[in-house]
């Protein structure tokens, strides 16, 4: 069970940081892939990949992407917020078995509870692979929640 606390608008502080880490898996690329209907073969099949600039499979850099969103959701502002928009550029690819971390900061208050975040994912090297900026309604009210169980779905 994982209790999540939100932090609302009134107690958002301009350069206030959180992170969220999660490492890349196989099955993550899968289930990705099954979940987008993205299936690139330079993210699914070693032997094309191998042909590429990237010369292994990488990840799809929207999984990336996936992943501010987590991080967003679930830890700043965290539950309740609502993503409005999201700049990303990608500036090295993401390989399997790589340990993400992405990098929350706000940035500014805007009007009618709204907030620019800097939002960054770093490889285990501290390597930045994706960079942008989110805006996001932040909630107005304090809530601590148990975030519900993901299942774990099995690649077949």
């Amino acid at each position: 069970m994982t209790i999540a606390t939100n932090t609302p608008y009134e107690e958002l502080t301009v350069g206030q940081q959180a992170t969220f880490t999660k490492a890349v898996t196989e099955k993550d690329i899968l289930m990705f892939a099954a979940v987008s209907g993205d299936a690139n073969p330079v993210h699914l099949d070693a032997e094309f990949a191998a042909t590429t600039m990237f010369k292994e499979r990488i990840a799809h850099g929207m999984f990336s992407g996936a992943l501010i969103s987590a991080a967003i959701a679930c830890e700043l502002p965290g539950p309740g917020s609502i993503y409005l928009g999201q700049e990303l550029t990608f500036t090295r690819p993401v390989k399997l078995g790589d340990t993400l971390t992405v990098e929350l900061e706000v940035l500014e208050k805007l009007p009618k509870g709204r907030v620019r975040i800097a939002t960054r994912v770093v490889n285990q090297e501290g390597k930045a692979v994706v960079e942008g900026e989110a805006k996001v309604l932040a909630p107005n009210e304090k809530l601590s929640l148990e975030l519900a169980t993901v299942p774990n779905f099995i690649a077949e």
